[in-house]
């Protein structure tokens, strides 16, 4: 009986093992996922703001023309 309980105890170990790995990686993926949208959101209204910033220069000159 005592080697099956060991065994058990060893599988039920690497198991637990296993599972925090999981749970580790998961999470870790899902920051990096996470991180990803952020900068592609700062790039979005870094683009925004050019975008706004280039068209009021633009009307600023043609007020000067006129």
């Amino acid at each position: 009986m005592g080697f099956m309980d060991d065994a058990k105890e060893t599988a039920k170990a690497v198991g637990e093992k296993v599972k925090d790995t999981w749970e580790d990686t998961t999470d870790r993926v899902g920051d990096k996922v996470d991180e990803m949208k952020a900068e592609s959101d700062v790039k979005k209204a870094e683009a925004e703001r050019d975008s706004v910033k280039a068209r009021n220069d633009i009307k600023e000159d043609l007020r000067d023309e006129t």
